[in-house]
C-alpha cells in the first residue's frame, strides 16, 4: 500500500507559527479574512488535486471553522476529516503572543471541546485524537477519560492519538498495550527523526491507521533552510528538498497518511510533486537533539 497525501491545518488556521518563513508565506496584516481566504485556496487546490484527508485541531486557531465553512455536503462524502483535541489556542490572533497554545488532556477540556468540533465543523470528524501526547500525559491512566472515548468510538469516531516528544515510541507503545480505545495515530516522522518508526509499524500491523506529520520538519528539510547537506543531496539529484522529504515519508509501508503543512499555493504544488527516493542521506539526529532544536524554534 503507498500513502496518500493530505493536508494539515496548522500553519493556515492562525497567524503565528513555527515554520520556517511562515510570517513570509501569509498575507500581510494576516487578518482574519485574509486567512479564512489562504485557507480555502489550498483546501480547494488540494481537493482538485485529489487530496481527500484534512486535518485540523481545535489549537489550530480557526481551522477547523475555516475548513467546515468550505464543507460541502457533496464533498464531506468523499473526504475524510481528523481533528484533535487537548490543547486550547490562546493567542487571540497575536503572532507575538508569549502563550499561543495551552495543553490540558482532562476529560473536562474534552467534554468542552468536542461540543466546539462539531459546531466548527457542522458535523462530526471522522477521526478525534487527544492532540500531542507525551510520555508524561495522565491521559492514558485516566479511566474515565478512556471510557468517555470509548463511548465516542462506540458512536463510529475512530479515536486516537498524536504523539510529540523526543519518546514518541514508548507513548505510542503504551497506547497500544490498552487495547482500546485508539485506533488511529498521528506521529512526526522525517528524515531527521525517524526513532517512531517501528512502533508505527506495529500500530500498522495492528490495524492502525497512521499519519504522518512534520515530514518536512517544520520548514528544515525544505529550501529555506539554506545549504544543509539534506538540501545539497537532493539538489545533486534534481528533486525539491521537500519533495524528497515527503516522498521518504510516503515511500514507508506503515503510512496511511502523510500530511502536507503547506502554507501557500506554491508549496502545495511542490509538496504534491513528491518524489519517492531510492536513497537517502543518513540525515537523522538524536531524538532529544531534534526536539530540542524544534523547541527553539520561534513562533512566527
Amino acid at each position: 500500500m503507498t500513502a496518500t497525501i493530505g493536508l494539515g491545518l496548522a500553519a493556515l488556521g492562525r497567524p503565528g507559527y513555527i515554520n520556517l518563513g511562515h510570517d513570509e508565506d501569509l498575507p500581510p496584516g494576516r487578518a482574519v479574512d485574509d486567512l479564512r481566504t489562504r485557507t480555502h485556496e489550498l483546501l480547494e487546490q488540494a481537493w482538485q488535486a485529489g487530496v481527500r484527508y484534512f486535518d485540523a485541531a481545535r489549537s489550530y486557531g480557526l481551522a477547523e471553522i475555516f475548513l467546515g465553512e468550505w464543507l460541502t455536503s457533496e464533498r464531506r462524502d468523499h473526504l475524510t476529516i481528523g481533528s484533535k483535541w487537548g490543547y486550547t489556542y490562546v493567542a487571540d490572533w497575536r503572532p507575538d503572543a508569549d502563550t499561543h497554545e495551552v495543553k490540558d488532556h482532562s476529560l473536562a477540556t474534552f467534554e468542552r471541546q468536542w461540543p466546539e468540533t462539531l459546531q466548527a465543523l457542522g458535523g462530526p470528524p471522522d477521526f478525534y485524537l487527544v492532540h500531542s501526547l507525551t510520555s508524561d500525559s495522565p491521559a492514558l491512566d485516566d479511566s474515565a477519560l478512556l471510557d468517555r472515548l470509548g463511548q465516542l468510538a462506540a458512536d463510529g469516531v475512530r479515536v486516537g492519538l498524536s504523539t510529540s516528544g523526543p519518546r514518541q515510541a514508548e507513548t505510542l507503545r503504551k497506547a497500544l498495550a490498552l487495547n482500546g480505545p485508539f485506533t488511529a495515530v498521528q506521529s512526526t516522522w522525517n528524515v531527521l527523526e525517524p526513532s517512531a518508526g517501528p512502533a508505527l509499524a506495529e500500530a500498522h500491523d495492528a490495524g492502525w491507521f497512521v499519519v504522518v506529520k512534520e515530514a518536512v520538519a517544520n520548514g528544515r528539510l525544505t529550501a529555506k533552510a539554506g545549504d544543509t547537506s539534506f538540501n545539497e543531496f537532493a539538489r545533486r539529484r534534481g528533486i525539491r528538498p521537500d519533495a524528497l522529504a515527503i516522498g521518504a515519508a510516503v515511500a514507508q509501508p506503515w503510512a496511511d497518511v502523510v500530511l502536507s503543512g503547506a502554507g501557500t499555493t506554491d508549496q502545495l504544488a511542490s509538496n504534491l510533486e513528491y518524489a519517492a527516493p531510492d536513497v537517502l542521506p543518513d540525515v537523522a539526529q538524536p531524538p532529544d537533539d531534534y526536539w530540542t532544536q524544534r523547541a527553539a524554534l520561534p513562533w512566527i
